[in-house]
């Protein structure tokens, strides 16, 4: 067991490391193409901090793990908002003040109605699967074209997101990270997934329970990072893009390869109880940022809430273990 606790350990290090040298890689190979910097920095940039989720799902699903891989994206979505958010909060309140950002936290809440109502037969299918990714297609579509008809307006998350595309990389180095990025991420995910499932099978952890814990916070420690380090550089739009923007890349981008991969039933309990937990944090995020009785920003006490929150939902879960 002591075995499985490490190799997990150096899979989530190797994971997270892997998916920021793939995205660096990537986004400066775009950028040497000649993509907009725009572009880049609200695509591969953008969709960086939710590669380790990707990775995770899609070889979950192939080891016919179908509930690891929904786990996994609904639990990191609930760890975003109640752990990575109420810690960023607490370190410092949250202003918001990016016109983009006041689009997109709404649209969590529509993506997640949408999971909701896609989980309530307690079955994912192939087609389920096709109409959320065809959904992340058109979000990253329309974002883009907003963006750009909006070049000439300061927005602090798009200029933000912008300043995170590396510049003047050589085409060979980008290249050469690209290439370790992409041979390593899926070797870490299937270290990872294996010793998640031997820990799990230890302690009598179901798979739904091992995806909404240990694996959704393991692969939710980019966006920890990145929230924090936005806080530190004052760039709290960034801060809190991060996590809207994997909340929904989550949904729409992550999700799919469950019902892809390997259509099958769903615990019901996704339904029943983790969808309405991620749904109840959605609200509070909106709430809290989109307040419209005064200034529009996420306060101190209001993170230490989401904190007791977050602790008192995986209290929960395994008080239910066994």
């Amino acid at each position: 067991m002591v075995t499985s606790f490490v190799i997990l350990i150096l899979g989530f290090a190797a994971l997270v490391w892997s998916a920021d040298r793939f995205v660096y890689g990537a986004a400066a190979l775009a950028k040497n193409f000649g993509v907009p910097t725009l572009i880049v920095g609200l695509t591969v940039v953008a969709m960086g901090s939710s590669a380790p989720e990707m990775m995770v799902s899609a070889s979950a699903a192939l080891a016919g793990k179908t509930d690891t891989a929904v786990g996994n994206a609904i639990g990191s979505n609930i760890t975003n908002i109640l752990l990575v958010l109420g810690i960023t909060a607490l370190l410092r309140p949250l202003s918001v003040s990016s016109s983009t950002l006041k689009r997109e936290i709404p649209l969590v809440l529509i993506v997640s109605l949408a999971t909701w109502y896609i989980f309530s037969d307690n079955y994912f299918s192939l087609a389920e699967g096709v109409a959320l990714l065809i959904g992340f297609v058109v979000f990253i579509g329309g974002l883009i074209i907003v963006s750009l008809r909006a070049k000439n307006q300061t927005d602090p998350f798009v200029s933000e997101a912008c300043d995170e595309v590396p510049n003047d990389v050589p085409t060979k180095k980008a290249v050469i990270w690209l290439v370790i990025g992409m041979v390593l991420l899926p070797v870490s995910a299937h270290f990872l997934i294996d010793s998640a499932v031997d820990i799990a099978k230890y302690f009598g952890l179901s798979d739904l329970v091992i995806g909404l814990t240990i694996i959704a916070i393991g692969t939710s420690l980019p966006e920890l990072a990145a929230s924090i380090a936005g806080v530190l550089k004052n760039e709290d739009d960034l801060a809190l893009g991060n996590i809207v923007g994997s909340n929904i890349f989550n949904i729409l981008a992550v999700l799919p390869f469950a019902g892809i991969i390997n259509p099958s039933l769903i615990d019901p309990s996704v339904a029943n109880r983790d969808i309405l937990i991620m749904i109840g944090a959605t609200v509070a995020l909106i709430i809290m940022s989109l307040n419209f009785r005064g200034a529009q920003r996420i306060n101190r006490v209001e993170g230490g809430l989401l904190l007791i929150a977050f602790l008192g939902y995986q209290g929960y879960i395994f008080s239910q273990v066994g």
